[in-house]
């Protein structure tokens, strides 16, 4: 019986995922105490502490379900494992979006996958760039994933995987990176928007004028 293949797609290394997490429960921990601080000057040591709990488990709890945080792509399945395991098949996805996240001068473009068998959505960064550079999955991350979302009816699917393909097509001529479609896709989006939703008649459009 052959074995399904597993490719990791995770765009940060385990290193940089784990200062992340990390920085996240430190700033949890300041903010709760700060917080904490002000209603104990009114309430007494219980309003701090319950103050303080209200504030940092949830950030606490953010910062360790990151930090755990790994997502792969297993025949034509995404998965992502954290506390417990979220599955979508992209073959039949019916939720296909393009966001952009901005957050301190580096722009990320995510793909949205949900859809069966429950219903559940997954992100996957496709790239982070900062200035003229930045950090992408690898290649043969985006060729898989291409193709499994080749895989799908859906025009949106479609759409996606020629824009990962016209990706590794200026990979492969050498390209730089703000000549790369990822990079060109994630700077149409305007700035000052911590997270935005690219239409996909927009993307399409996009794609269709590439190379």
């Amino acid at each position: 019986m052959t074995e399904v293949e597993t490719v990791p797609l995770d765009l940060l290394d385990r290193a940089t995922v784990r200062r992340r997490a990390r920085n996240v429960a430190i700033a949890a921990l300041v903010v709760a105490a700060a917080f904490g601080g002000i209603v104990g000057l009114f309430a007494g040591v219980t309003g701090f502490a319950v103050a303080a709990a209200i504030v940092a488990v949830p950030l606490l709890l953010l910062a360790f379900t990151e930090s755990r945080k790994t997502i792969v792509l297993r025949g034509g399945e995404l998965m992502v494992r954290a506390l417990g395991t979220r599955v979508v098949d992209v073959r039949s996805a019916d939720r296909l979006e393009v966001f952009v996240t901005d957050l301190r001068g580096a722009r990320t473009i995510n793909l949205l996958v949900g859809g069966p068998p429950k219903g559940k959505a997954i992100s996957v960064s496709l790239a982070m760039y900062a200035g003229t550079g930045g950090r992408e999955l690898g290649i043969y991350a985006l060729r898989r994933l291409a193709d499994a979302l080749a895989g799908n009816a859906d025009t949106r699917a479609l759409v996606l995987s020629q824009l990962i393909v016209a990706q590794l097509r200026a990979e492969a001529r050498g390209d730089a990176a703000p000549n790369r479609p990822l990079f060109r896709l994630a700077s149409v989006a305007p700035p000052g928007r911590m997270a935005q939703r690219l239409h996909s008649d927009a993307v399409a459009k996009f794609v269709a004028a590439l190379d």
